[in-house]
């Protein structure tokens, strides 16, 4: 077993362990540490705990120490200068020309580097920004260009829920999202209906995912060959959640579908969930 710590260094970002060497933080305590983009300051998600070795990667850094008045208030005067460095920021690619959308600066704690995030339909040069930006901030700068996913988990907004955006709220990290997700969920493949704002599928739809694929394995899907009390026939409609099924009866093809229960039928020969070419073509970049 190995003690850890989690921090993050965004409100809604992924969580990295740490070795707390010897010290015991809470959570929402204020850390100083040292990352690969040099000395950042991070918030404490997950207090001292032991976890097996296999679950972390080693060597753990240790964290050099808990953030004191200087280190907070050295945070503030930062947040301050990225105001002024994203005001900066804008004004520089209107003089350079660029398409690209500016979205977010980051500047590191200890000032070793200042990051700039933009978005952009295609590839940008951005040489000549970047020697501009560096002779006015005298310090390492990066740009990032990042996708529609990224641009909207910092740029926050509301979803056609109505709530906010659940990237910019709560998930750390993005889970992956498939056609084949909303397929088997019977949901509608008109990409206005499955797709977020950032015109990617919904994060949503792998929520109850693991509940589907379950009921998946004990309901027949549509087009399966099942013997029912009243004979044999073939499933034309399934819904997962009640368990309902619209059968038609081999013996009368004329008549409707009749309703039976899951556990009232015997599965045959069960279907496939499958995807055309059509609709695999129509919804072509909402994985991405």
């Amino acid at each position: 077993m190995i003690e850890i710590i989690g921090i993050r260094f965004k409100e809604v970002g992924k969580v990295y362990y740490f070795s707390p060497k010897g010290k015991t933080v809470a959570p929402g305590d204020k850390v100083i540490v040292e990352t690969a983009r040099g000395v950042e300051c991070g918030e404490v998600v997950i207090p001292n705990r032991e976890v097996e070795d296999n679950e972390v990667v080693q060597p753990l850094k240790p964290i050099i120490r808990i953030a004191g008045k200087e280190d907070l208030k050295r945070i503030k005067d930062n947040e301050a200068k990225e105001t002024e460095i994203m005001e900066t920021f804008i004004k520089k690619i209107a003089e350079h020309k660029l398409k690209m959308k500016p979205i977010d600066v980051e500047y590191t704690f200890d000032g070793s580097k200042i990051l700039f995030y933009f978005s952009a339909e295609n590839r940008v040069d951005f040489r000549e920004l970047v020697k501009d930006l560096a002779s006015i901030y005298r310090t390492r700068i990066e740009l990032r260009q990042i996708g529609v996913r990224d641009e909207a988990k910092m740029l926050g907004g509301l979803g056609i829920c109505g709530r906010p955006f659940c990237c910019a709220s709560f998930l750390g990290e993005f889970q992956p999202v498939s056609i084949k997700m909303a397929k088997e969920q019977s949901l509608s493949l008109n990409p206005t209906k499955i797709s977020g704002t950032c015109g990617r599928l919904m994060c949503c739809l792998k929520y109850e995912q693991d509940s589907y694929e379950a009921l998946l394995k004990i309901t027949p899907k549509i087009g399966a060959i099942v013997e029912t009390p009243d004979g044999q026939g073939i499933v034309e409609d399934s819904n997962l959640l009640t368990g309902v099924l619209k059968v038609k009866l081999k013996k009368n093809p004329d008549a409707p579908a009749a309703p039976y229960k899951r556990e009232d039928v015997k599965l045959l020969k069960d279907s496939k969930i499958k995807v055309n070419r059509e609709e695999i073509a129509a919804l072509k970049g909402l994985e991405d």
